[in-house]
């Protein structure tokens, strides 16, 4: 049979009997097994399979059927679907071909033979080929396709009565009800199969229905119920000792754990799946038996351990080419790495995330599944009317002499019939027009729906695209490394594009260095920055200012002659820090931005040490340089910035912020973090190196907010003289 797949959200036991039309052609693989050794179809898959050494036999055994031009239809269609079987692990395109090759001949043959067992034969051998292309379709996301053919296969199956195939094509059909959603017509389905393999005593089946059925549960919410599901299909499972099997309810038991809070018994559950899965190599369920515990562990804040699980599921996922296990390990990761300030391999996580998302999702494969029902249903329906029909008709006919007696009699009930059914009518007409009503309405909202989601798009696509023009204006890592060789930044955005902004310039020997907070967040505070990076630039570039408080007050005439276009009076701008930096020189001006430097306290002089703005400690301090207290924007009365000459020491570490550090909510009470403790952060990292110093203010602000919204943006820079 085809191997059983994992599905992410309810791990069930797929395609659980592909090839279950070979307990009605039992005489069929005696003769199989009878020939001799021909090598024909195998070395069309050298290297992409390995084969035990049974499989090897019955491979060689069918392509010597095939190779014999003398062998009969029934013994040559039935190898093409045993073939595909073995080898459908090669190639799904090879599988299609083989499945339909099969088709064809039974059904060609079909139409020449009278014998009744010949005729049985063969249409066992079409309903397995049809069930294997309709799983060659659902692999490839043709749900439209599979239902048809599994319909088909499921329609020829129930002319012969063979239960063990009935009861595959049902619950392989549910299976894409699950996958769909539709909870309903999957529970249906998944219900009727465990039926009829309770009836023929099949544990292995009975167990995946169960499994099945509790996961739709789940689905619902029932968490109870699924529980119960769960727990009776993996005692038939060990007691059968499908390890396979075992792992999967093990992985769902862990799921229910999971949701309800027990995380320590859903590690439990998922741990033990994970052996086993390795136990026999199965690694599609490895990745997600990783992906689980790895959830859990970042539940548990062991971020470490997380991001470990993590990586080796996506490795995994990757390898084996799953859509499915690549989403789930990298929106993972991108928490992880989110969680750990690693703001860009956050992003590129998610990226990876919503391209599998998108290639799994499809709303059109939902409207086919609903169709490819209906239209079974009814022809199901339609052969059971159409024999009703006939025999009608001759009952009729019987009845013909004795309806001449009773017409007269009859005549005043038909007339009562006939006013019953003008009112029938009458109300008919009523309910339709409603119902057509309703349906106008539906499509109505239908389009709304639809044009809200384009409109939702098309506002995601310009605002990645703001978020790549924004990072154009910011200055590379690479550049300011070049000029101040020992520095870090950090950058976290509140939202994809930020009004916080860094920015750098070197001319004529002078390194000039800002952190700016513009007016908001997002979209509207990202435009804001562009202009207000845009007036710094010119004031170095163009205007040749060179002093920290000319490039402010130039900057803010930029700012208000650039808003004033519009008509109205705008007053966004911004606050900065902006210092300039010529060896041990530095001039330092701001806009409601302060400057902080860490120095050896030994190096302060007495006038630093009883300033009050100065913060003291055993072996360093805190010196803080106060801004002027206006921002770069319009205001009715604007003064002059001031500037401050600075003289670096050796040693000394300079910091320029925005305040969405500070101002962050989170903590056991839920309050701002405030400048103090940030103060206390840096002089507790005067011995770090200052590369490692930016992740540990970022892990430290990610412990402190917890599962709270980021506020505001946040940008840090520090470097060392």
């Amino acid at each position: 049979m085809f191997l059983n797949h994992l599905a992410r959200a309810g791990q069930f036991r797929k395609w659980s009997g592909v090839f279950d039309h070979k307990h009605g052609f039992n005489f069929y693989f005696r003769f199989i097994k009878s020939i001799s050794y021909i090598l024909l179809f195998l070395t069309a898959f050298q290297g992409a399979a390995q084969f035990s050494n049974e499989q090897q036999y019955q491979i060689d055994s069918l392509n010597t059927i095939i190779a014999n031009p003398n062998s009969h239809d029934t013994s040559l269609a039935g190898s093409y679907v045993a073939l595909s079987e073995i080898l459908y692990i090669s190639n799904i395109d090879t599988l299609k071909s083989l499945c339909e090759k099969s088709n064809l001949i039974a059904e060609k043959s079909l139409l020449k033979n009278n014998s009744e067992i010949v005729k049985k034969s063969l249409k066992i051998s079409i309903a397995g080929a049809l069930n294997n292309i309709g799983y060659v379709y659902k692999n490839q996301g043709k749900i439209k396709e599979a239902l048809a053919y599994h319909g088909r296969s499921l329609k020829i199956r129930e002319e012969i009565g063979g239960k063990s195939g009935i009861a595959n094509s049902l619950n392989n059909i549910g299976v894409i009800y699950s996958d769909q959603g539709q909870v309903k017509e999957a529970l249906a389905y998944f219900t009727r199969s465990l039926k009829i393999r309770e009836e023929i005593g099949d544990k292995k089946g009975i167990a995946t229905c169960l499994n099945n059925i509790g996961f739709q549960h789940k689905s619902q919410g029932q968490v109870k119920e699924a529980l119960a599901y769960y727990i009776r299909s993996l005692k038939i499972r060990e007691e059968i000792g499908d390890k396979k099997g075992i792992a999967i309810s093990l992985n769902n038991i862990g799921f229910i754990y999971d949701d309800q809070g027990q995380l320590k018994e859903a590690l439990a559950y998922h741990s033990r799946s994970l052996n086993i899965y390795k136990e026999i190599g199965y690694k599609s369920g490895i990745a997600l038996a990783l992906n689980s515990m790895g959830n859990i562990l970042n539940k548990q804040g062991d971020l470490k351990k997380t991001l470990i699980y993590g990586l080796k599921s996506l490795t995994i996922s990757q390898e084996i080419g799953s859509p499915k296990r690549i989403r789930e390990a990298s929106i993972l990761l991108s928490r992880v790495y989110g969680k750990l300030g690693k703001g860009m391999k956050a992003l590129e996580m998610y990226k990876l995330h919503i391209t599998m998302k998108d290639s799994l999702n499809n709303e059109a494969t939902q409207k086919a599944s609903i169709q490819q029902q209906s239209k079974y249903e009814y022809e199901k329906q339609k052969v059971l009317d159409d024999a009703a029909h006939d025999k009608q008709l001759a009952v009729e006919h019987e009845q013909q002499q004795r309806q001449k007696v009773i017409s007269y009699s009859a005549g005043g009930g038909l007339a009562l019939i006939l006013g019953f059914l003008l009112f029938v009518f009458n109300r008919l007409k009523i309910t339709r027009k409603q119902k057509e009503a309703i349906d106008a309405q539906k499509q109505e909202i239908e389009n709304t729906h639809e044009q809200l989601a384009e409109h939702h798009q098309e506002i995601s696509d310009s605002i990645t695209y703001a978020e790549r023009l924004q990072s154009a204006i910011l200055p590379s890592f690479e550049e300011v490394d070049k000029y101040i060789p020992n520095n870090f930044i950090l950058f976290q955005p509140k939202d994809v594009v930020s009004g916080d902004f860094y920015w750098f310039e070197n001319v004529n020997g002078s390194s000039y260095v800002a952190a700016a907070d513009c007016t908001g967040h997002g979209v509207p505070g990202a435009l804001v920055s562009v202009v207000c990076s845009n007036a710094l630039n010119r004031c170095v570039n163009e205007f040749k200012l060179t002093e920290p408080s000319q490039i402010l007050d130039k900057t803010r005439e930029l700012v208000i002659a650039t808003f004033a276009k519009s008509g109205d009076n705008v007053k966004d701008g911004m606050d900065i820090a902006i210092c300039a930096i010529n060896g041990t020189k530095m001039t330092y001006a701001g806009a409601n931005s302060p400057l902080w430097i860490v120095r050896e306290t030994a190096l302060l002089s007495d006038i630093q040490k009883k300033e009050r703005d100065t913060y003291l400690g055993d072996k360093v301090s805190l010196i803080e340089y106060k801004a002027t207290r206006q921002s770069v924007g319009l205001y009715e009365v604007m003064k002059p910035f001031e500037q401050q000459d600075i003289e670096l020491h050796k040693g000394d570490t300079v910091y320029l912020f925005s305040d969405g550090y500070a101002d962050q909510f989170g903590g056991p009470k839920g309050k701002k973090l405030m400048y103090k403790p940030f103060k206390k952060l840096l002089l507790d990292l005067v011995d770090t190196p200052l590369n490692e110093q930016s992740e540990r203010i970022i892990t430290d602000f990610n412990i402190w907010k917890g599962d709270l919204e980021q506020v505001d943006d946040v940008v840090v820079i520090g470097f060392r003289a």
